[in-house]
C-alpha cells in the first residue's frame, strides 16, 4: 500500500469532519465571491490549519481564481490542494550520510515517541542500516524496557542505564558503542516531561553538547514527535522545542483518528519545520515518509 492509500485510509475518520467541511464549502463556489473566501478561511481555521496559514492559503487561492479564471468547484479544489502542498515544502529524506549519524527524538510524554523510535529503527534496518538505540529517557518508569522491546523487534542494539541516570551519560556510552560496533545510525530517546519545564530543555542542551563533542561533523536530525489530536497545543510544543532543540523535522502521530490534521500546515507556516513522517496506525509499518501533495490531496478527499 502506497503513501496516498495509507493516508486516505488513515484519514478515514478525519473525513467525517475536516474534509467534509472543506469540500462542502468548496462546493458552494460559483465564481469570485468574497463570502466564499471568508467561509473557506473560517473552515480552515476550525480545522486547526491556523490563522496565519489559513489566511495565506485563501489569499493565494483568491489570486489563482482571478489570474487563471477558475470557475468550477473541482478546479478550485485542485488549486487549493496545490497551494496547501506548496505550503508544506518539499519532501526530503533524512540526512544520514556519516557513520554514525544521529537522530535525536524529542517530544512530551504520551505522543507515541517510543513507538515512533521503534518504527523508525525498523524502517532503517529494512534499508540495510545497523541501528543502535540510546535509552535517554531515564526519568520515566519502564521507558528503557519499552525501548528494549522495540530494539529486539527491529533487530537493533540498545544502550541503557538504570532509571534516574544522567541521560547525557547514556548518550556518551551509546556513541562509544556505536563507534566500536560500526553502527550506521544512533537513535536517541529523550525525556518527555511537559514542554514548559526548563530542566527538560536544559537536559536536551546537555545531550546536544555531548554529541557535538564526541561526533563533530556528524549528520544529525532532531525530530519532534507530535500527537495530531492535540491541535494548536502541538504548535506551542513545537515552538518551545524548536527554541531549545533546533528541530529539523516533525513526526505527526495518531493521524488515523483525528480531525486535527490541519495542524501540519500551521507548523509549516509558523515554524518552517517540515513534516518528515506521519503515523497512521499501530502496525510497525504505519510510520511512513511524508508526501506533501498526497497529504493535501487526501485531506481534500480526492
Amino acid at each position: 500500500m502506497g503513501f496516498f492509500d495509507k493516508i486516505k485510509e488513515g484519514l478515514a475518520r478525519t473525513k467525517q469532519s475536516m474534509t467534509n467541511k472543506i469540500n462542502s464549502t468548496i462546493a458552494s463556489f460559483t465564481g469570485e465571491n468574497e463570502e466564499f473566501f471568508e467561509d473557506l478561511e473560517e473552515v480552515l481555521i476550525l480545522s486547526d490549519v491556523g490563522g496565519e496559514a489559513s489566511m495565506e492559503a485563501v489569499e493565494q487561492l483568491r489570486e489563482k481564481v482571478k489570474s487563471e479564471g477558475l470557475r468550477g468547484s473541482e478546479q478550485v479544489k485542485r488549486a487549493l490542494g496545490q497551494i496547501l502542498a506548496g505550503m508544506l515544502g518539499e519532501n526530503r529524506e533524512l540526512s544520514l550520510g556519516t557513520k554514525p549519524s544521529v537522530i535525536l527524538v524529542v517530544g512530551v510524554n504520551g505522543v507515541g515517541k517510543t513507538t515512533t523510535i521503534g518504527k523508525l529503527a525498523l524502517m532503517l534496518r529494512n534499508q540495510g542500516k545497523k541501528v543502535l538505540l540510546a535509552a535517554g529517557d531515564t526519568f520515566r518508569a519502564a521507558a528503557a524496557e519499552q525501548l528494549g522491546v522495540w530494539a529486539q523487534r527491529a533487530g537493533a542494539d540498545i544502550v541503557r542505564h538504570e532509571e534516574g541516570s544522567d541521560p547525557a551519560a547514556v548518550v556518551f556510552d551509546a556513541i562509544s558503542a556505536a563507534k566500536a560496533r560500526g553502527a550506521d545510525v544512533i537513535i536517541v530517546d529523550t525525556a518527555g516531561r511537559l514542554h514548559n519545564k526548563s530542566n527538560l530543555m536544559n537536559e536536551l542542551n546537555k545531550i546536544s553538547r555531548v554529541i557535538d563533542r564526541e561526533l563533530p561533523g556528524a549528520d544529525r536530525e532532531t525530530l519532534l514527535v507530535l500527537d495530531a489530536t492535540t491541535g494548536q497545543n502541538g504548535l506551542m510544543q513545537a515552538e518551545e522545542f524548536k527554541k531549545y532543540a533546533g528541530l529539523t523535522g516533525i513526526v505527526l502521530t495518531k493521524l488515523d483518528g483525528t480531525a486535527k490534521g490541519g495542524i501540519v500546515f500551521a507548523i509549516a507556516s509558523r515554524l518552517g519545520v517540515p513534516v518528515r513522517f506521519v503515523g497512521v496506525g499501530e502496525k510497525a509499518d504505519d510510520l511512513i515518509p511524508f508526501d506533501p501533495m498526497d497529504f493535501a490531496t487526501a485531506l481534500l478527499g480526492e
